[in-house]
């Protein structure tokens, strides 16, 4: 599920050197008005068996990426950095994170074409040749099966439910 434009010519330029400080690129968003936009480029920690970065952490690792969006200037004007971890709603986008998070309930938006575009249902995994991933799902109790490439995102949906205790 490759983004397009600005956003992947970040990830590209981000990915390498996260890399090499044991970090993930989780995601990048460039959102807001034209003349002042804000890049939000979400950081976790790239061992999935660490538990999820902390503030301290992601406070640390925001110094290179914003070194090195200075070096590629991605904007011709002025634009605000956010820099966070993916928090409970995390996206995902690359195979390995559909493999990572199977069990979990996702909400999927697939890209501009003909049929059904949004999906929510449980993450059963991802399967195929690199380049042919396709994404499974239980929907309703059917099994889906998307095109990773026709996905435009995918996000995990927390569960609150047993968050607020017994009733």
């Amino acid at each position: 599920m490759p983004k397009q434009g600005l956003e992947q010519e970040i990830i590209d330029v981000l990915e390498p050197i996260a890399a090499t400080r044991g970090v993930d690129v989780v995601d990048v968003e460039v959102v807001g008005a034209s003349k002042a936009p804000c890049v939000r480029v979400r950081i976790d920690h790239a061992d999935e068996s660490a538990p999820t970065i902390t503030l301290d952490e992601v406070t640390e690792e925001t110094e290179w990426i914003s070194d090195a969006l200075d070096e590629m200037d991605p904007i011709p004007s002025s634009f605000t950095l956010e820099v966070s971890s993916p928090g409970m709603a995390r996206p995902l986008r690359k195979p390995r994170d559909f493999a990572r998070f199977a069990g979990q309930t996702v909400s999927v938006s697939l890209v501009p074409g003909e049929g059904r575009r949004r999906y929510t249902g449980t993450l059963l995994g991802i399967e195929g040749d690199p380049g042919a991933e396709l994404v499974a799902l239980d929907v309703d109790g059917e099994r889906t099966e998307i095109a990773l490439q026709d996905i435009r995102s995918c996000k995990i949906k927390p569960d609150f439910s047993a968050a607020g205790g017994k009733k």
